[in-house]
């Protein structure tokens, strides 16, 4: 209870991440592209009073909390660990854990964004042919308003992410401009006059 409410939030799906899989150099690399447009849409967020949810895989630890998630990732000297550090969820930040690709699937997910009064969702993560497009499609089939920039969602592969882009906005109706193309307040204002 006491949550304020807002009509949009950001979802930062799986960038708290070891990065160590075998292959993960491709995605390591995309990732490192959009690090610095993702902060800068974080800050947006915050300037528009918009929640910051970061909805993150456990990573084989099922018994951890998210503290220990992310601490995990920090200090493991593993390749995703400085990314880890600069995108540390801050102490008003949300983060749940998923079991699977979807964030909705078995979270709770489900249950924060209304209470939230969200019915808005913006994208970004990796991977966006996984983990960010099952995502858009659990939202989308709850009649969220969706926003997955291609300057902040990434993949191992970039005709997959492409690919990914373009389901979401042609299946889901998502909006997949870059943050530098569309501003945060004018896609808000944009939704809210559509809605």
């Amino acid at each position: 209870m006491g949550e304020t409410k807002a009509s949009a939030a950001l979802l930062i799906i799986d960038m708290i991440n070891p990065l160590d899989f075998p292959g993960a150099a491709p995605l390591r690399a995309a990732v490192d592209d959009i690090l610095k447009p993702l902060l800068a849409l974080r800050a947006a967020a915050d300037e528009a009073g918009l929640p910051v949810v970061y909805v993150n895989d456990h990573h084989g630890a099922w018994h951890a909390e998210p503290s220990q998630l992310i601490e995990k990732v920090v200090r493991a000297g593993c390749p995703g660990g400085a990314i880890a550090e600069r995108l540390r969820p801050r102490e008003n930040d949300y983060f749940v854990i998923k079991p699977q690709v979807s964030g909705f699937y078995a979270t709770t997910l489900p249950a924060l964004l209304p209470r939230l009064g969200v019915d808005r969702l913006i994208l970004s993560g990796v991977a966006a042919d996984i983990c960010v497009l099952f995502t858009a499609a659990d939202a989308h089939m709850r009649e969220y308003d969706l926003w997955a920039p291609r300057d902040v969602v990434a993949g191992e592969d970039e005709r997959r992410t492409s690919w990914a882009l373009e389901i979401m906005r042609n299946s889901f109706g998502a909006e997949t401009c870059a943050t530098a193309d569309l501003d945060l307040p004018v896609w808000l204002a944009r939704s809210q006059t559509s809605g």
